[in-house]
């Protein structure tokens, strides 16, 4: 039996692809890269395919296995010519997301993601949970257990607070104008 936090990747994915075209709406090829060893990874992508489907968005998915250093994904990057990536978040892409941001740079290519850091390693953008916010609502499920309470008891719980950020130093290296209406939009953007 088990309790805790959805971090709602499946409903998030299409909203962060959203973004990505409101900033650059030409974009109609991006590459998708993931750890398929993480339990989520076929669900999202799956969530991913459909949502770039419907965006008229043609996607390549590129996998990094755990360990693996992302050289050959970043070739593979090149050779299918894409103009942005969405990351899966998971612990290894965290560990890389400077390398992947400066990857990304390198090649003037959009990357999104869903967690901040990834924007503070120099992503164009995040979209999702405010992680902090999840962490410290989880720290009240440990009270709960430690107090006797059984984990089939407690409900999933779904994040309350999500956060658009922007790295206002990556578009302009890119040389991109952010619409207005994202930064509007936006609960922290990086200058």
């Amino acid at each position: 039996n088990s309790t805790g936090m959805s971090f709602l990747s499946l409903e998030l994915v299409g909203k962060r692809l959203e973004v990505m075209k409101e900033i650059a709406p030409a974009v109609r090829r991006v590459a998708i890269l993931a750890n398929p060893q993480h339990p989520g990874e076929k669900a999202e992508l799956k969530s991913s395919l459909d949502a770039a489907g419907r965006m008229g968005v043609q996607t390549s998915y590129i996998q990094i296995l755990p360990g693996d250093a992302p050289d050959a994904a970043f070739e593979r990057i090149r050779q299918e010519r894409v103009q942005g990536i969405i990351v899966f978040q998971d612990a290894g892409m965290v560990a890389r997301s400077a390398r992947i941001a400066e990857f990304a740079l390198r090649e003037r290519l959009l990357a999104v993601s869903g967690w901040a850091s990834f924007a503070e390693a120099g992503f164009l953008a995040t979209y999702g949970p405010n992680l902090s916010d999840a962490y410290r609502r989880l720290a009240t499920y440990v009270d709960r257990l430690l107090k006797g309470a059984r984990a089939d008891s407690l409900p999933v719980e779904l994040p309350t607070r999500f956060e658009l950020v922007v790295n206002l130093k990556t578009a302009k290296a890119l040389g991109i104008a952010v619409p207005q209406s994202i930064l509007l939009r936006a609960d922290q953007v990086i200058e």
